[in-house]
């Protein structure tokens, strides 16, 4: 398609997203970075963060635990360990889950201080992403 981009969005639980957007930014492992049609290919890591895309005057988020990016100049596919669309997010079990990672980084000692980390950054982006789509 004349300006815009193919954005696949899988992992392993199935295909997330797939559309004709006209850009999309996301969370790579050595920086955030955003993608225009036409881009120059690339290959990249993804950490933990949201995924952006626009299409017309619409913006959607997405949730993006890990994975890689891979870009050429029509299409982006995301491979990501796992991932949701904003309006799949179970807003109020992301805020359980910050709060019981929060606790448990307050007992660092106690704890796996990576894995505790992990789980309050990936809560703490879901009701980022999920705040956001209650914003439209």
């Amino acid at each position: 398609m004349e300006n815009k981009l193919r954005l696949q969005i899988v992992s392993p639980y199935g295909l997330i997203f797939e559309d004709d957007v006209d850009e999309f930014a996301a969370s790579g492992s050595e920086g955030d970075f955003g993608v225009l049609p036409g881009h120059a290919p690339f290959l990249t890591g993804l950490k933990i963060g949201m995924l952006s895309y626009k299409k017309g005057n619409e913006t959607g988020y997405v949730f993006i635990n890990r994975g890689f990016a891979e870009i050429v100049p029509d299409k982006a596919v995301v491979l990501a360990d796992s991932a949701e669309k904003a309006e799949d997010i179970d807003v109020e079990r992301a805020k359980a889950a910050m709060k019981r990672a929060e606790e448990r980084l307050k007992k660092a000692e106690e704890i796996d201080f990576a894995r505790a980390e992990s789980s309050l950054e990936r809560a703490t982006i879901r009701t980022q992403i999920a705040e956001k789509r209650t914003m439209r």
